[in-house]
């Protein structure tokens, strides 16, 4: 994934206690990242708060490729898009990168379903949020 790919971005700092007994960022952070960058994104591009009320998003899948390791001091910058729009989930690629490096430190992968949380199953993802999705997103997720 190259940094062209993505509009969407948060600058997160790594701080001290992010590191593990090994001198780097331990792995659950960098998914406490990808989550950051995510919930960003809905509010951003949604124009939502992410909230278990009424429909809103839940996480089905999330993997993580570790690339390189990070240490403390540093500021991470996180890119996130949506690849691909289904009928009522949609595919969402990351990528994790040192400030300013243009190779990344992990790349990500995941699928958010549109979810209903009263009947508490999947529902059919809005024409409005894809509209905003189309119009924000640099690369045309499938369809």
């Amino acid at each position: 994934m190259q940094r062209s790919e993505f509009r969407h971005f948060i600058e997160l700092p790594v701080h001290w206690g992010d590191q593990d007994a090994l001198g780097h960022v331990n792995n659950v952070q960098f998914f406490r990242y990808l989550e950051s960058a995510r919930v960003a994104y809905v509010e951003t591009v949604f124009g939502l708060p992410v909230r278990a009320d009424g429909e809103g998003v839940i996480l089905a899948d999330l993997q993580c490729a570790f690339r390189s390791q990070l240490e403390y001091p540093v500021t991470v910058e996180v890119g996130t898009r949506i690849a691909r729009l289904g009928r009522s989930s949609f595919d969402v690629h990351a990528a994790i990168w040192r400030q300013g490096a243009e190779a990344p430190a992990a790349t990500s992968r995941g699928v958010i379903v549109w979810f209903d949380f009263r009947a508490q199953k999947p529902a059919p993802l809005p024409d409005s949020l894809r509209e905003r999705v189309r119009a924000w997103e640099t690369l045309r997720p499938q369809e």
